[in-house]
């Protein structure tokens, strides 16, 4: 798998109608090579700040690691410079701003420099107002589950999406909360094939 196929199937989520554990497979190949991102690229520091704090709160460290432990943020990134067109990167970097506009309005400083107690509060509005959007028109509710990118999809879906494809592609993710094993269960090596009328016999 190349990289830009790597990048699509994590973008798009092309494997969804493949099984889940084929799905998972193939989500955490084209994690692996993608490989070791550069710096980043599409978003400045106080830009991937603010993406890093969302992302924890959507997915925060418990007795399994959250979404800064897997490089959500960096992930975030890699996408809307290798993948997203310009409207939809500019769609994301615009909502980044609106948190901190929404942030100003209400608390008088940026996002990342209120307690939790208020970050969980835009939050909560933001999440809200997805789940009216959503009503309005039940097929965007597809966007969350990693379907392409739609015109017009706003930035908060956009980093849902993002954060969870980040996470559960990652190897933290797939295998500590996922639980995602390449053989499940066990694996009988040598297992017996039956024969004639009891294994149904076959031409």
């Amino acid at each position: 798998m190349n990289r830009r196929e790597a990048i699509r199937l994590l973008a798009t989520g092309a494997v969804l109608p493949l099984t889940p554990n084929t799905v998972l497979a193939m989500m955490r190949e084209a994690r692996k090579a993608v490989g070791t991102q550069p710096p980043l690229r599409t978003l400045n520091a106080h830009q991937e700040a603010t993406v890093k704090v969302m992302a924890e709160m959507i997915l925060p460290r418990t007795d399994t690691p959250g979404a800064t432990d897997v490089g959500a943020s960096e992930f975030i990134d890699l996408m809307l410079t290798e993948w997203y067109d310009g409207g939809e990167r500019d769609r994301f970097l615009n909502g980044l701003e609106d948190v901190d506009h929404r942030s100003h309005s209400l608390f008088g400083k940026d996002f990342v420099d209120c307690p939790a107690i208020q970050q969980a509060e835009i939050l909560t509005d933001l999440g809200a107002e997805m789940g009216e959007a959503a009503e309005l028109a039940p097929g965007r509710a597809r966007s969350l589950q990693g379907s392409p990118p739609r015109t017009g999809e706003s930035f908060y879906p956009m980093l849902r999406r993002l954060t969870l494809t980040a996470y559960y592609t990652s190897e933290a993710g797939a295998t500590g909360e996922l639980k995602y094993e390449v053989i499940p269960d066990h694996f009988d090596a040598c297992a017996e094939v039956p024969t004639g009328k009891e294994g149904g016999d076959r031409q």
